[in-house]
């Protein structure tokens, strides 16, 4: 692997820690093109953070090759408020040279658009709503699990239609509603009745948000049901948005990414509608990125 940083000054690193895998990017600091390199985040973190920051220096040194570091800058995924992330940060900075800044995954997407200090929303396999309005000031909101919480995301989007569908039967319907056929079909229920107990038999949210789509093609297909079901999570995810301004978040703008919010314009426009009626001073914005853009500026507001 080439040198990278020896011409042009040393390098800075962005890195995008998920919950399935980790990006990093290298940049050098006086321009020119830059070096990614991606692996599975199992393939090296251990949720514990010296051994974490061992393995993810072990990461950059593999990207760096050889060139000098000046800074890194980091969202993680599961650093969840502001100690998990200045322990990680602790952490990697005891073991290199260069600077280091550790923030929450969900603040990459307002930090590649230009909005340091904004609100960031994920709506992907789990959700949560991030602002950190000064450097030692972190706001969180949601990410509490796709049983408890999670809203709008695919996970309990799939909780959500599930209850729908319940409901539904209570009341007397029959499975030639399209949510209920989209529902029992994708989840292979034998039985009606064994509906929420083929829900629970999932272990992860992981596992449960792939059945997400069954959802958006209900409501495609004119199901009230399932467009309700979308609106409410578009409404629930705005108002993650709504309490983190509530607490003094301070922000103008709210950038919303992931997975699910990108891929499915029905629970854009519910999320867009839903900020309108719970915080419409808050200007929307959908990133549609790469989050490592994001660590990439943060690392370049060390040097």
């Amino acid at each position: 692997m080439s040198s990278l940083g020896s011409a042009l000054g040393p390098l800075s690193i962005g890195i995008d820690i998920g919950g399935t895998k980790t990006h990093l990017r290298a940049l050098p600091d006086g321009g020119g093109e830059g070096r990614d390199l991606i692996v599975t985040s199992a393939s090296w973190r251990r949720r514990d953070w010296d051994e974490d920051a061992e393995g993810l220096l072990a990461l950059v040194g593999q990207l760096a090759g050889g060139a000098p570091v000046g800074a890194i800058g980091i969202g993680a995924h599961g650093c969840d408020d502001a100690e998990e992330c200045k322990a990680l940060e602790t952490a990697v900075a005891a073991r290199t040279s260069a600077r280091v800044a550790v923030v929450n995954d969900a603040e990459l997407m307002p930090l590649a658009l230009g909005f340091p200090g904004q609100i960031g929303v994920v709506a992907g396999t789990g959700s949560i709503a991030v602002c950190r309005p000064a450097p030692d000031r972190m706001l969180v909101a949601g990410g509490w699990g796709w049983i408890v919480g999670d809203e709008g995301s695919a996970a309990a989007l799939v909780r959500q239609a599930v209850r729908a569908v319940a409901l539904h039967f209570d009341r007397g319907g029959d499975a030639t509603e399209p949510l209920a056929a989209a529902i029992l079909a994708s989840l292979e229920v034998k039985a009606i009745p064994r509906l929420g107990s083929t829900l629970g038999q999932l272990r992860s949210a992981a596992e449960v948000g792939v059945h997400a789509v069954a959802v958006f093609a209900a409501a495609e297909r004119g199901s009230l049901l399932a467009n309700q079901v979308i609106r409410e999570g578009g409404r629930m995810l705005a108002e993650l948005a709504a309490l983190l301004d509530a607490r003094g978040a301070g922000a103008a703008h709210v950038v919303a990414g992931g997975s699910v919010i990108v891929e499915q314009p029905s629970l854009w426009a519910a999320f867009v509608a839903g900020l309108g009626e719970t915080a419409g001073h808050l200007t929307p914005h959908l990133f549609t990125g790469k989050p490592v853009e994001g660590a990439c500026a943060l690392a370049q507001m060390q040097r």
